[in-house]
């Protein structure tokens, strides 16, 4: 895979200066960039694969539902639909989105809408909400955010900084420093002043933006009807793995504290699992002989379970979810939760 990525090396060069130059044309005011009269809060990151956008997104909902009327703007990635949409409780993940339907199952009260075009969808809101928080958008140069907010994975701050294809950059790593604030995801529960210094060295922060270290807040396991599930597996349980994620390590990891026997049936990211994935592993499941076994998958993926074909296998079988949140560390979170607040509460008095 390394070879073949160093090969597409002459693509990356061209995907990259076409990426350079639509950042200067933008900068320069040659392309219209749209800021609007209300506040807009934008996460982001600057390679592909997952580093938390989607927790830190139902954080900031968390955090600003008391201020007004707070809505999620969302490209809606995989779905089968175009243009605006709101959902509604009973949106799928083929309608809207997996993260856009996960977030209204989980915020019923707040409006989760989607838009390919970010501007237009922000038009379509902006009247009847006090907050827009915009899910994976911080590439969309079309609008200018109020605030954004820039996510880096732990895990691979020291990977090349090359675009695609040959590395995993969407922009230049330079592109950083249009965020206002940097929050470092996915860190080692216990951060070491040392580890804390090297990431530092690596991003190289200016002054006006704060970072931040977060790390997963792995929550108590649910039924696929969001029950309480009892705890995680002890060490004579097999889990079978479910995942459709960018990056499951850490859940790897997390699940392999608990017990060594896992059997991971992994996929693409935003995969739509068809009755063969499901049924492969309902038979594998079936097949494994073990006394004490249960199927584990994510939130996320759980969005793409519902279909009723589906659902008609994974009814006869003991599948769990594991929701997760994060856990600011070093003490960040009261600085954090201020400055956003400040910056609705500013923002709106100011205008």
């Amino acid at each position: 895979m390394k070879k073949l990525r160093l090969l597409l090396f002459p693509f990356t060069v061209l995907y990259g200066f076409g990426v350079v130059v639509r950042n200067w044309l933008y900068d320069a005011g040659a392309y219209a960039s749209v800021k609007f009269n209300l506040p807009v809060i934008v996460v982001g990151n600057l390679d592909v694969g997952g580093a938390g956008k989607s927790p830190m997104t139902e954080y900031l909902v968390r955090l600003l539902r008391s201020t007004g009327r707070i809505a999620t703007l969302s490209r809606g990635y995989g779905r089968n639909t175009k243009g605006f949409l709101t959902a509604e409780r009973n949106s799928t993940a083929s309608g809207i989105g997996d993260e856009p339907a996960q977030f209204k199952q989980k915020f019923p009260d707040i409006t989760v809408a989607v838009c390919e075009k970010r501007v237009e969808g922000i038009k379509q809101l902006e009247n009847d909400h006090d907050v827009i928080i915009l899910d994976d958008a911080f590439q969309h140069r079309a609008l200018t955010p109020g605030l954004s907010l820039l996510l880096f994975d732990f895990n691979r701050i020291c990977d090349n900084k090359l675009m695609l294809p040959t590395g995993n950059l969407r922009e230049p790593f330079i592109g950083r420093y249009r965020a206002d604030i940097w929050v470092v995801s996915k860190c080692p529960i216990n951060l070491s002043t040392e580890q804390q210094q090297e990431v530092l060295r690596v991003l190289k922060p200016l002054n006006y933006q704060q970072t931040y270290f977060t790390a997963i807040d792995y929550l108590p396991l649910q039924t696929i009807n969001k029950l309480a599930a009892g705890p995680m597996p002890d060490a004579q349980t097999t889990v079978f793995l479910l995942t459709g994620i960018a990056n499951a390590q850490p859940l790897l990891q997390y699940i392999k504290q608990f017990t060594s026997n896992v059997i991971h049936h992994s996929y693409p990211d935003h995969h739509q699992y068809s009755s063969k994935n499901i049924g492969k592993l309902a038979a594998d499941f079936s097949n494994y002989n073990s006394s004490k076994k249960v199927i584990i998958t994510t939130e996320k993926d759980a969005q793409r379970l519902h279909d009723p074909s589906l659902m008609a296998i994974l009814n006869e079988l003991p599948i769990r979810i594991l929701p997760i949140g994060i856990k600011f560390l070093l003490g960040g979170g009261e600085q954090f939760n201020k400055q956003i607040n400040n910056y609705v509460r500013e923002y709106t008095t100011h205008n």
